[in-house]
């Protein structure tokens, strides 16, 4: 009887445990989504107060202090609003585009380190995980619009998966020339090969051409002016969204913003040197050897410094979205077959044989 108690006890002690490990494991991703959702709500803040400030216009200032509430309003504002289907439409193609075009780049988010071993998941693949889970995005675009019914939906998800498919190439490219450079396709162990020189260690310098690629790429990608035709207004109406509206459109204009985030801190992780200040300097508590606090300290700093970088391209993507006209669909197909996809298989080129000579 004694044993049979004793079984018992160490059997829910095991339950418990295995219950606290949960709690565990489940609060960075809590953690993590709450500060996504947080860095979206400031990015949508500062496209409207950046976008007011080029067009010499009042930005939002009404809702809460310097209207830093403007976006929860919206966001508000779309939860209870009626949820409206089409009649003729394929309705379960049509309740899930939204949802693939969102968690396809959550997952993103995995793989990004924001500081010095801060990453949820440093796999040897990072960089290409990220890229391969991206490329679902574009496929819930193409349900969202197939799904409506309706010519202008269609259109727009047809130029979403078109536009993706001849961006997504050369960016990949860019990818595999960096992975060359830093032998590892994990993002930790890139940002690391950065760190050995310092400053002038980014792989910016040592990769300008790919750079450029990159950084047009990723704004095709993001959809943002000049390459928005898939979202065209005086063409499409609002293309593969026309006929979203309540909390599936909010689904849409979340995943473009989730989108334009996990470029920039790509951008940040791949050439801007990541976490790394890229400065010597010495704290406060390493020149009075409080060891315990020096860790904390050089992840908060980590982090301060990686959203820095990241909101550096931020504001350029916003600024260009507000300064450059929109292209044509041609002109964006010829950008990228013709121009983007030749120099970066010349650049890939390029590292390949530096890298063979180096050996």
């Amino acid at each position: 009887m004694i044993i049979e108690v004793e079984t018992i006890n160490s059997f829910s002690k095991s339950e418990l445990l295995k219950e606290v490990y949960g709690l565990i494991w489940i609060l960075p991703i809590l953690t993590l989504l709450l500060g996504i959702t947080i860095e979206v709500l400031v990015i949508v803040w500062l496209e409207r107060e950046i976008s007011a400030s080029i067009q010499q216009r009042i930005g939002p200032e009404y809702a809460g202090p310097l209207g830093l509430l403007q976006a929860i309003a919206d966001g508000t504002k779309l939860l209870l609003k009626e949820d409206i289907l089409p009649s003729r439409g394929d309705i379960p193609l049509f309740s899930i585009g939204p949802s693939i075009a969102v968690i396809s780049i959550l997952l993103s988010f995995l793989v990004i380190p924001l500081g010095y071993r801060f990453v949820l998941a440093d796999l040897s693949i990072g960089v290409f995980l990220w890229i391969a889970i991206s490329s679902i995005a574009p496929i819930g675009l193409l349900m969202a619009g197939y799904s409506s019914n309706n010519k202008y939906s269609f259109s727009g998800g047809l130029r979403a998966a078109a536009q993706s498919i001849s961006y997504e190439i050369p960016l990949t490219f860019c990818v595999l020339a960096i992975s060359l450079l830093s032998n590892s396709s994990s993002t930790v162990d890139i940002v690391e090969a950065q760190s050995k020189y310092g400053f002038f260690g980014w792989n910016l310098w040592r990769q300008p051409i790919g750079f450029l690629v990159f950084l047009i790429s990723s704004l095709a990608e993001c959809e943002r002016l000049p390459f928005d035709l898939p979202e065209a207004e005086e063409e499409l109406v609002a293309g593969y969204q026309t006929e979203y509206s309540g909390i599936k459109y909010g689904l849409f204009y979340l995943a473009s913003y989730l989108n334009l985030l996990v470029s920039s801190l790509f951008v940040t992780v791949l050439y801007l040197g990541g976490w790394n200040l890229s400065i010597p300097y010495i704290s406060f508590f390493e020149f009075f050897q409080m060891n315990k606090m020096i860790g904390i300290l050089e992840m908060i700093i980590g982090i301060f410094i990686t959203l820095t970088k990241a909101y550096l391209f931020l504001f350029i993507s916003i600024t260009i979205r507000w300064t450059l006209p929109r292209m044509r669909m041609d002109q964006l197909l010829n950008l990228g077959w013709k121009f983007l996809l030749p120099i970066s298989l010349g650049n890939l080129l390029l590292t390949t044989s530096s890298q063979l000579v180096s050996l």
